[in-house]
């Protein structure tokens, strides 16, 4: 890689954290900072296995610019940016921290990047872009017009509209990448995949919202991370790349697809669809999200190399090999978050 010192933002995160494994496996003469405000969806436990002096880590919220100043400098040749708030429910609750991280914190790196002229790319997602029908074969281009539903995808758009802002106006060498839902190791259970596996494992009845048949583009994270791999190597400066799996699935087919799977691993007879439960849908769900990532493989040559099939096999058997990680993670403030999300509706 030609870029030595990188700064990695939410790096203790389910896709920060796998980039930064990526990155340390696959090039051995970098250096790498772990910038992450460890909020609920992140833990030190994710990344205690990387840190020595390749791989450092600092506790810090990228909305405080002092605090930010202090770990970034003429020395850092790359910024990866990954923090933000994520979670879409949790955006319909509180929103203020949304708009702090996604847009201030985004802000606050791209004002840095400019001062010491540091290479930028910002990770972003398919929701800025809207929705189509269940019965539409469209796909999100990067020349889609952004349409965001909700307050987390309508901050992720103000943080994009930022970056192009800065590439044209102060001339910052910057890149977009926007991904479809990615999924495996290290994703924190209140997402879709992480919450069924657990669910099941633990005999909890598995929600699901309206009717279930909400569509999504599923990626693989490791091939998420080979594609940025290749947008900070070889990508065009100013540029926006969409990243996405072809794998679409709704999200009934995948539940019942966990089901199956976890129940074949364990033997556990009680693991069934009888688990089930229609919940009361969230406000403003997307209907179907369709990815086209046609100009990452025309310019650059990635592909997602991962079938569905074989990735949620290979997600549902790391949870069930790490389930003391789980543990760690879910204990404490989550559980009262949960009966927030999920008891009563």
């Amino acid at each position: 890689m030609k870029y030595k010192n990188i700064v990695v933002t939410g790096g203790a995160g389910f896709i920060g954290s796998n980039f930064v494994r990526y990155l340390k496996e696959t090039y051995k003469d970098i250096q790498i900072t772990i910038l992450d405000h460890l909020t609920y969806a992140s833990s030190l436990k994710t990344i205690e296995d990387l840190l020595d002096d390749r791989v450092g880590f600092h506790k810090l919220d990228i909305a405080n610019d002092l605090e930010l100043s202090k770990h970034i400098d003429e020395r850092v040749d790359l910024i990866v940016h990954f923090a933000a708030e994520s979670f879409n429910d949790k955006s319909l609750h509180d929103t203020s921290v949304f708009v702090k991280s996604n847009i201030v914190g985004t802000y606050n790196l791209l004002e840095l990047a400019r001062k010491y002229d540091i290479r930028f790319h910002h990770i972003s997602t398919d929701e800025v872009y809207g929705d189509f029908p269940l019965e539409s074969k469209d796909k999100f281009t990067e020349k889609t017009q952004y349409n965001p539903s909700s307050p987390y995808a309508a901050t992720k758009a103000s943080a994009d509209l930022l970056v192009k802002a800065w590439v044209r106006s102060f001339g910052v060498r910057a890149t977009i990448s926007n991904c479809s839902n990615n999924y495996g190791p290290y994703q924190f259970p209140e997402k879709l995949i992480p919450l069924m596996i657990q669910n099941c494992l633990d005999h909890r009845k598995l929600p699901v919202y309206g009717d279930g048949l909400n569509v999504r583009d599923w990626l693989y994270v490791e091939d998420h991370c080979k594609a940025i791999d290749m947008v900070l190597e070889r990508g065009r400066l100013g540029q926006v790349y969409n990243v996405g799996g072809h794998n679409e699935r709704n999200n009934l087919y995948i539940v019942k697809r966990i089901i199956s799977e976890v129940n074949r691993l364990t033997g556990d007879p009680e693991i069934n669809e009888s688990l089930i439960t229609h919940v009361t849908d969230r406000k403003g769900h997307d209907r179907r999200y369709g990815i086209a990532p046609d100009k990452i493989r025309e310019e650059l040559g990635w592909y997602p190399e991962t079938p569905f099939e074989e990735g949620i096999v290979k997600t549902i058997t790391w949870y069930l090999e790490n389930r003391t990680w789980v543990e760690h993670v879910v204990s404490g403030a989550y559980q009262d978050y949960y009966k927030r999300m999920y008891e009563g509706r």
